[in-house]
C-alpha cells in the first residue's frame, strides 16, 4: 500500500484552493492540476508499506496530542522545476503543525520508518508540470484565508482506472 499522513480539507477550504486553482490555469499553457477531492496537506509522506505496519503507523497518530487549530495561507508560490512547475498555497508558520509534524517524524523513525531529512515546509499543492504563458503576469497572491485542522488522516494512495484516489484508512480527531 502506498500510505501518507495528511490533513484533509472541509468543502469550503476546498472551494477556496479550486478557486486560486482557477485563478493558475488562466495564466498556464499546461498543468497537470490536483483534483478537487485530492486537495489535502501532506504531513508525512510513507510510500510502498506493508499491511503489517499499519497498527505502528496508527499508534503514532494516536501519539499526537492537542485540540482543533487554524492554519493561515500565505499566498501562491511555486518550486521551479525544468519540466514545468510545481504550485502550491503556502502555509504560515504554525507551532502546532509543527509540533505534530515533529511528533509523527520521531516516533515514525523510532519505530523504523525512514523519514525525508528535508525542512517541513507546509504548503498545498494546486498543480505539477505548470507552464504559464507569461511568468510577469502571474499574480502572486491569491485571497488569503484561515483552515481549521481537527483531524489527522493516514490515507492510501492508488489508481482506480487510471485515476489517482486518495482514500482515508484511518484518522485522529484533535
Amino acid at each position: 500500500m502506498r500510505l501518507f499522513i495528511a490533513i484533509n480539507f472541509s468543502n469550503e477550504t476546498k472551494d477556496k484552493l479550486i478557486a486560486a486553482q482557477r485563478l493558475l490555469k488562466n495564466h498556464a499553457l499546461k498543468g497537470n492540476f490536483t483534483r478537487p477531492e485530492n486537495l489535502h496537506l501532506t504531513l508525512i509522506f510513507l510510500g510502498e508499506t506493508m499491511q503489517s505496519r499499519l497498527g505502528t503507523i496508527k499508534q503514532a497518530i494516536d501519539s499526537i496530542e492537542g485540540k482543533a487549530f487554524e492554519l493561515s495561507t500565505t499566498g501562491l508560490g511555486r518550486f521551479r522545476r525544468s519540466g514545468g512547475d510545481i504550485w502550491w498555497v503556502g502555509i504560515d508558520g504554525c507551532p502546532m503543525l509543527t509540533k505534530i509534524y515533529n511528533t509523527l517524524a520521531d516516533s515514525l523513525t523510532t519505530s523504523g520508518f525512514v523519514i525525508e531529512k528535508r525542512e517541513f515546509k507546509p504548503h498545498l499543492t494546486l498543480a505539477r508540470e505548470v507552464s504559464l504563458k507569461n511568468d510577469e503576469n502571474m499574480p502572486q497572491k491569491t485571497d488569503l484565508f484561515n483552515i481549521t485542522v481537527d483531524r489527522i488522516s493516514l490515507m492510501k494512495s492508488e489508481r482506480i482506472n487510471g485515476t489517482l484516489t486518495y482514500t482515508e484508512i484511518y484518522n485522529k480527531n484533535l
